[in-house]
Parts: structure tokens; sequence; C-alpha cells
């Protein structure tokens, strides 16, 4: 008997689109007499439904059905004939995702006369239409130069305002399917009728949120990077308040005393941890009353934290000595409670580093992260919740030891960076596929350290020795396309994303260098750049050694426009919304680590 096969020339490519938390079914068109059974790929990788936990292929039919759609389930899936694979059809999946905003700030007291700004930001696929209502009704038809919408309407500002602009302002975001809103309050009065709450309002919410914390030779220094203003310096000598050691203890051998910090948390703008290498601790801080409450014997040589927010934890690597002989991973669970903290270990081997991918407003919940040696072609991935292994991908058949990773739920992709080798003379990336563990295999020729969005709709990757910045979108099929590629003479530290001013869900990218004293600005949206000359020369890799990243930049959040990044004796606030130098605050060493505090 001979297999014959069809497929309708126009089933070739079908695009199915579904929203998120639904679940949906693929249908195989290929027909045909003694049809062998159908074989189901994504990304070019065989399904092997045993393996999947929201994928099946149960039905009598051979069609796919997934479960819960997420945003990782985005992207290309074939099928197949067993046997007959080429004619084969690919259904795009495109996976919607209603609006979900944040308003800043919630509440604000202005005089009249000076200028105000009401924020909204969405996200959403397709791209939310933001509107705005005030006290109910329509402030489009009264847009005037007093009265403008700023970003796609991302931002409501008032340039001069009056008495009568007191009200509730609500931001309505919408798209295909669904609707999001959120009422940010205005009140206008004068100095002299300054209400009790007003005041207390603007006192205490003020004074201990919107600060960047910088941790230096000299203590600690909580800077409002606004007016430039030191509001806070807790100096070596001063003491934890449960323990009374002091701060940074004195070292027999040294004359002065001073301070050694590696990495730094902010945990739900209530707690900041911070470690301390030589002391082999974490210190915390309690951001209300802007001191240090406590600290936590850690195993020695700290130097990488990471706050886990879907489960509370704060995730702690130590090198064990400075050749990390003998690193291990602990973590210290409810980090938030302010109870009596602990530490646990984990039950992973020579762990070099880790990675947990970051929330975001779609993303609320992370289950999975990895953990990774950096002589070893291979990555480990691990259950954040019960702090055990899962299962072990191997990257051998790449001939790549992994250095980094970086992860977008939009098509559910992680990017890794490979180790350079003498052979080969860049270190390519590698795409996992989160759906099936797979490796896809390499994202194009693009190599360096992978920087994503927080949107997760860019891909920027920084390679430190060509100084070539690739920028790559994630399309909403999941696809992952090349926009531009940036030639630049900068060996790139760290690379940080400022939400744009112009356009709504858009970025800049701030670009620092290990060697040079310029900051590199690209507009991702046109791939403008542009230049911040002279910041002074970054700490040196002698006095960095915890990571590659001796000189940070450091953003303030989703409504912030101020980023600060160290030189080696002082600090520069950048304003990045009009992308100028706001100022240099001085006498700060190797203030290379640092925490932003939004609104407490």
């Amino acid at each position: 008997e001979v297999v014959q096969l069809s497929l309708p020339e126009d089933q070739r490519v079908t695009v199915t689109t579904i929203t998120v938390g639904l679940s949906t079914v693929l249908t195989c068109s290929i027909r045909g007499a003694l049809r062998p059974p159908i074989v189901w790929k994504r990304n070019s990788v065989v399904l092997n439904f045993l393996d999947l936990e929201d994928i099946n292929d149960f039905g009598e039919d051979d069609s796919l059905y997934i479960t819960k759609v997420t945003t990782i389930h985005m992207g290309n899936y074939t099928c197949h004939a067993y046997g007959y694979e080429e004619l084969y059809q690919t259904h795009i999946l495109q996976v919607n995702v209603p609006p979900v905003i944040r308003v800043y700030p919630e509440t604000q007291a202005q005089e009249p006369g000076v200028s105000a700004s009401l924020k909204c930001h969405a996200e959403g696929i397709p791209n939310p239409r933001i509107t705005w209502l005030k006290n109910g009704i329509d402030i489009m038809p009264k847009l005037s130069k007093q009265l403008s919408l700023l970003a796609n309407g991302s931002e409501l500002h008032i340039s001069s305002v009056r008495y009568e602009d007191t009200g509730a302002y609500t931001c309505i975001a919408k798209n295909e399917v669904g609707v999001d809103e959120d009422i940010s309050s205005l009140f206008i009065e004068d100095s002299a009728r300054k209400t009790l709450a007003n005041i207390l309002w603007r006192e205490e919410g003020l004074s201990v949120g919107n600060v960047f914390y910088v941790f230096s030779d000299d203590g600690i220094t909580v800077l409002q990077p606004n007016e430039c203003e030191i509001r806070r310096h807790i100096r070596p000598e001063e003491r934890i308040f449960t323990s009374y050691e002091e701060i940074c203890p004195r070292v027999e051998s040294e004359d002065t005393q001073f301070c050694l910090w590696a990495s730094a948390v902010n945990v739900r703008d209530k707690y900041i941890y911070v470690t301390q290498p030589k002391q082999n601790r974490v210190m915390i801080i309690d951001i209300q009353t802007q001191k240090p409450i406590q600290s936590l014997d850690v195993d020695p040589l700290p130097t990488k934290l990471h706050y886990d927010k879907s489960h509370d934890q704060v995730w702690v690597l130590s090198w064990g000595d400075m050749r990390q002989s003998s690193p291990t991973l602990q973590v210290i669970p409810e980090a938030s409670t302010g109870e009596e903290p602990r530490v646990i270990r984990t039950p992973f081997e020579g762990v070099d580093d880790f990675f947990i991918p970051p929330t975001n407003l779609i993303i609320n919940h992370v289950r999975f992260g990895f953990v990774f040696n950096q002589s070893k072609h291979m990555v480990h991935k691990i259950d954040l919740e019960t702090v055990t292994h899962i299962k072990t991908i191997n990257l051998k058949a790449h001939s790549c030891v992994p250095q980094a990773m970086a992860y977008t739920h939009l098509g559910g992709y992680y990017f890794v960076q490979c180790r350079r080798n003498r052979s080969v003379a860049a270190s390519l990336q590698l795409i996992i596929d989160s759906v099936t563990d797979a490796v896809i295999g390499p994202n194009s020729d693009v190599s360096g350290t992978p920087h994503v969005s927080p949107d997760g709709r860019y891909l920027v990757s920084a390679d430190e020795g060509s100084g070539r910045i690739r920028v790559q979108a994630l399309t909403v099929q999941g696809e992952i396309k090349l926009i531009y590629n940036l030639k630049t003479n900068i060996h790139v530290s760290d690379l940080t994303f400022q939400p744009s001013f112009t356009e709504g869900n858009q970025y800049y990218i701030y670009v620092t260098s290990h060697l040079q004293t310029d900051v590199l600005f690209v507009e991702l949206s046109t791939g403008r750049m542009n230049v911040l000359k002279n910041l002074k020369d970054p700490i040196t890799s002698k006095d960095w050694p915890w990571s590659s990243y001796n000189r940070i930049m450091k953003d303030s959040g989703l409504f912030g426009q101020y980023l600060i990044t160290p030189a080696k004796d002082s600090l520069f606030v950048i304003n990045g919304r009009q992308n100028t130098l706001r100022c240099e605050v001085s006498g700060i060493r190797r203030g290379n680590t640092v925490v932003w505090v939004g609104e407490v």
C-alpha cells in the first residue's frame, strides 16, 4: 500500500490568537490514506509529551492541546506525519494579554502655579491604548498647552496647576482582550492651608522613599537624586541596632576603618540586604528608620544576592575564598517579614553563579531558576520553591560553557552567554526553550552578555571585547528579530534600561565602560546614540573583584528619571529625562553597590 498525504495550500501556515489563561487546540490538517502518526515540534524541537506539563496530544485526532496558555507558549509549532518531514504544517500561536497598569503617584499635593505630572504605566498584548478621566469625565476635549498628554498618554502633565485641577484622575488602559484602571489623586492647596495629613505625607513618605542607598568605603549614603541631596550618612563605626556590633569593624592591619561591600537587594521597600564579604555576613537595613538592624552569618565571602520576590527569599552566593574554590549557595526565607532571619543551605555543589528571572507587571510569579559552574558545559534547572534540582541541560553539543543568562517571557526563551574559547573568536549565545527545556541552538551570530528589557520585548547583547551592541526585538509571535547592530568603542561593563519619556512601551539604554570615562546612551526605537563624556575613571577591576560590573549603572524603577553610576571617588547622577548629567557627589569611594528605594 502507498502512503498518500495531502495538505490544502491555504492551510500550510495558520495563525491562532488566544488570550492568556485559556486553553487552545492546534489541529493538524495533514490527511491521507495510511497516514503515519503525527509528530509535533515547537521551535524545530520534537515535543516529548511525557516531559511537558501543559501540552498534551491526548486526542484521537493527533491535535495539540495547550491547557493553560501563557506568554511562554507563543511561537511556532509544526506538525508532520512520522517519516514524512517534507510535508509539514506551521501553526503560529499568538498570545494576547489584558492590560495591567500602575499609576504614580497615588496621591500628591501641590501649590498653585507649579507643574504636576501624573504617570500611568500600562503593559499588555497588543499594546494598550491609554485614556484619562478627571472625576469621571474624559479629559481629551480639555487638552491644551496647560494640560497635555505625553508618551502615548502614559503621562498627564499640567504645566501650571490651579485650584480647580484638584481631583481624582483615572487612567484607563484598554486593548482587544481587556481593560484595567487606577486613580491618581491631585490636591492643590496653598502653603498657608496645608493640612496636617499633607504635612505628614510630605515629611514621612518622601523622606524615606525615592532615594538611592549607596554602599561605599565610607559607609552608607542615602541620596535623594532630584535635589542631589545626601539625606543620611551612616558611618563605618556606627552600630547595628540588635547586636551593637560596628557596621564595619576595624581590621588590625589597617590604619583607617572602612567598609567592604559586594551586593545588595531591596526587599519590598521594607529592608535592604547587603553582603559584607570580609565579615562573612549579610547586613539588614530597615528602610523606614534608615538604620542597620541586624546581621546574619553566612558562608565565607558572600558576593552575590538576589531577591526572589515570588517566594520572598534572598539567595546568597558565597565564594568560600578569593580563588572561588568552595562556592556555596544559601537561601534566607521569609525575607520581608522581619522575623528572626535564618539561613538555609541548598544541596547544589560547585555553583559559581545562578540566574533567577525577574518578575514584571505581566509575569508576577517565577517558578524556576538556574545554577551553573563556569567551567562545565551545562546548566541546572532548579525549583525555587522547594530549592531542589529538577534537571540538567547539557550544552556540550554546542561546546558552550555558561557565563551569564537572561530570560524573556515572550516565547519563553533563556539566552545563555557562552565563555570565549581559543578556537572561537566570539562567545556566542545559545537559546534554551523554557517550554521544552531544549537547546534550540545559537542566537544567530549574536555574542556577548544578554540583557532583556523589563517588559521582555528587547534583547540587548553587549560584546565586551569588540564593543559591538546588538539589539533584537521579540515579536508577539515569539520571533527574535535583529533590529540593529551598533558599533561602539566602549568596553561594556554594565547596561540598564530607562523607560522612554516620549514614547509609550519604549526604552533608552545607558551603558557604562570597564575602562573609559564615557557613558553611552541609545534610544532603542531608533538606534540613535549619544555619549555623556568625562564621568571620571571607573573603579579598577582590581578594586572590584566581585563581578565584571566594575562600573554599575542603576536606574530608579518604573517611574524614575534618575540613574546613578560611580567613579573611583565620586558618584554621578544622570537625568534620564533630559539625558544630561544632573550632578557629581564627591567623596564617595568605591560606591559600586547601589539600591533604589521607591515609594515607601
